[in-house]
């Protein structure tokens, strides 16, 4: 059965031992977690499809935790940045988790549960055997009900409904995948005055290296051909830095199409790594041109996700 402990046909939740550090909780282990329903959630903070599905993880950890449910996020990092605690605290802190979290940066468990995915959930026995698990978005309603079924309730299901970057994606109006930046994985290169649809291109002096493109003088920028009703960028102003830059959509000042991270005259500042929402699109959602001009050198850019 691969890395997970088999007995008798039966897979068992592996160790936690490979974190190195926990959150919110003192180390935990799957002898100390028998007698409890377990619910493990990989996650790194910077992935929009975690951040739009950590409502719902977030209210059954509250709603069943006196059932006997215990929730632990497990933060494994896509980007090298996120491996810094700090970030990992400071995620923990503006979505508002207060169950344990155990800090995967060397992959330990990630290893254990052979995951490939973010997010991933694996829903785990009061005897310790992983019963089922669900990789990515939606079906949150069979999850709800797995939860339930493993606990022996059944009762209306939690009330969520997801704001800001939480909230749920215009899914019929989602034409433009996730897109890589860096050389290891990067998506399809455009010409910045001739985009067509999800192509992108920088504009300036960059350095592309394999996770990232990093800006090296002031005034360069990545144009984006996309339809989707939201746009976000993973990107870092670096160490303790704060970087203005301006957003562009099809050549204007978003207006009321702002993201979360900039205001009306598409104004925002980088700083430290994480997923920033630079548009989200009100009213008709049609096929638009995002341009991201940085005012200092040392931006670096990541990928671009959307909604």
């Amino acid at each position: 059965m691969g890395v997970f402990e088999s007995l008798r046909g039966r897979t068992y939740m592996p160790s936690l031992g490979g974190a190195t550090e926990w959150l919110n909780s003192e180390p935990l282990d799957p002898a100390g977690l028998r007698g409890k329903v377990v619910l493990v959630d990989f996650w790194t903070l910077t992935c929009i499809n975690w951040l739009r599905a950590e409502p719902h993880v977030r209210a059954w950890a509250r709603a069943y935790r006196d059932d006997g449910l215990v929730v632990i996020g497990v933060h494994t990092p896509e980007f090298s940045f996120e491996r810094e605690v700090d970030l990992i605290r400071k995620a923990v802190e503006d979505r508002d988790i207060d169950y344990p979290v155990a800090v995967d940066s060397e992959y330990g468990i990630w290893n254990a549960f052979a995951n490939h995915y973010w997010p991933a959930l694996y829903f785990i026995d009061t005897e310790g055997v992983i019963r089922d698990h669900h990789f990515g978005e939606g079906e949150y309603a069979q999850s709800e009900e797995r939860i339930q079924r493993l606990l022996g309730i059944e009762r209306e299901f939690a009330s969520v409904e997801g704001a800001g970057v939480e909230a749920e994606a215009d899914w019929p109006n989602l034409r433009t995948p996730e897109t890589y930046l860096g050389f290891a994985r990067g998506g399809a290169l455009g010409s910045p005055d001739d985009l067509r649809l999800n192509e992108w291109a920088p504009s300036g002096q960059w350095t592309i290296d394999s996770e990232n493109i990093v800006l090296n003088e002031a005034g360069g920028s990545i144009a984006f051909r996309f339809h989707a009703r939201d746009a976000h960028a993973v990107m870092s102003g670096g160490a303790d830095r704060a970087i203005p830059f301006r957003v562009l959509v099809d050549g204007e000042a978003p207006g009321e199409s702002h993201g979360v991270d900039v205001d009306a005259g598409g104004n925002g500042v980088l700083g430290s790594g994480r997923m920033y929402q630079l548009v989200r699109q009100r009213g008709e959602v049609r096929e638009r041109t995002l341009k991201i001009t940085f005012q200092e050198p040392g931006a670096e850019a990541y990928s671009f996700t959307f909604g």
